[in-house]
């Protein structure tokens, strides 16, 4: 646990403590549980709906940050992570906490005030499923750990939806499964390149335990399911033709891609390689799915 990590007493700032919220992460969440209230059926006032999404922030901050507390003689041990702010004997362990806690616990108070029961619920459950289930129960366990950890970063459509709407429905649901499925492959695909940290680490990640041929077998696998839920808003009846034509044709590409994963017999991934190329299409593939649901519902 990170109460074993030593601090050095170097100095601290509100850059370390901003660090601990995983913002780049973080840019997704928001953008995905603005999407989802701004897809829903209904209009909320706007201070209420900026509020709804702030809480959004705020609850994936403070579960990034009991994340790092938690991980962080993992991090210590991985190239990509030793400089974060506990490892990197920036802040104590003490103060990440509370600041976590302290985030996570008003998100979930202030998402009540502002929205509904049903979305501060559904907010705290997420936290408690990354920190607690996908953090300390699955994460060092299983290289399962991503596939059912990964429902944890699919739940802010569903809470953007419900704080609008108070009411859990199809569509949400949907991209929920869409998040949850493209997860596996999206993560997977950046694994393969710091399969050494995790081993280091420790942890089970699917390439440590697996190798690479069966991640790649599991990374075209997850991506036709993935396509599937994407696109099936449409044929539903539940969005129109805009969003339908862009999400068949973005996950057409998707799945292209994973394909070429699957046929690469390299032993290691390197430079510009189709894993790669993958992972970064798999960022700009939620964004847009969830961009253009946006238009389409305006439209």
């Amino acid at each position: 646990m990170s109460t074993a990590v030593q601090t050095h007493e170097l100095p601290a700032d509100w850059r370390d403590l901003f660090a601990l919220t995983k913002p780049r992460v973080m840019t997704l969440v928001v953008f995905t549980g603005l999407a989802g209230l701004l897809a829903a059926p209904t209009t909320m006032h706007p201070v209420l709906a900026f509020t709804a999404v702030l809480c959004i922030a705020l609850g994936a901050g403070g579960a990034g940050a009991l994340n790092m507390w938690y991980e962080a003689d993992l991090d210590a041990k991985m190239k990509r992570t030793a400089k974060r702010p506990l490892p990197g004997g920036r802040l104590d362990p003490q103060t990440a906490f509370q600041f976590a806690v302290g985030l996570s616990a008003g998100s979930v108070v202030l998402m009540d005030l502002a929205a509904n029961h049903l979305a501060a619920l559904i907010l705290a459950f997420s936290i408690f499923f990354y920190v607690g289930i996908y953090t300390v129960w699955l994460k060092r366990r299983t290289p399962q750990n991503i596939v059912i950890g990964g429902a944890a970063g699919a739940f802010p459509p569903l809470i953007g939806w419900v704080a609008a709407t108070g009411k859990v429905e199809l569509l949400p649901v949907l991209l929920f499964l869409n998040i949850f499925l493209w997860t596996p492959p999206h993560f997977w695909a950046l694994s393969l390149f710091v399969k050494t940290d995790y081993a280091n680490a420790g942890v089970p990640m699917l390439p440590v335990v697996a190798g690479f041929e069966s991640t790649r077998r599991q990374i075209a696998l997850y991506s036709l399911p993935m396509a599937a839920v994407a696109i099936a808003p449409w044929p539903l009846g539940l969005t129109g033709p805009i969003y339908g034509v862009v999400a068949s044709l973005l996950s057409a590409y998707f799945v292209f891609l994973s394909l070429r994963v699957l046929a690469n017999k390299a032993t290691e991934p390197a430079g510009m390689g189709p894993e790669k190329a993958l992972f970064k299409f798999s960022i700009l593939y939620q964004f847009a799915i969830f961009g253009v649901l946006v238009v389409d519902r305006f439209l």
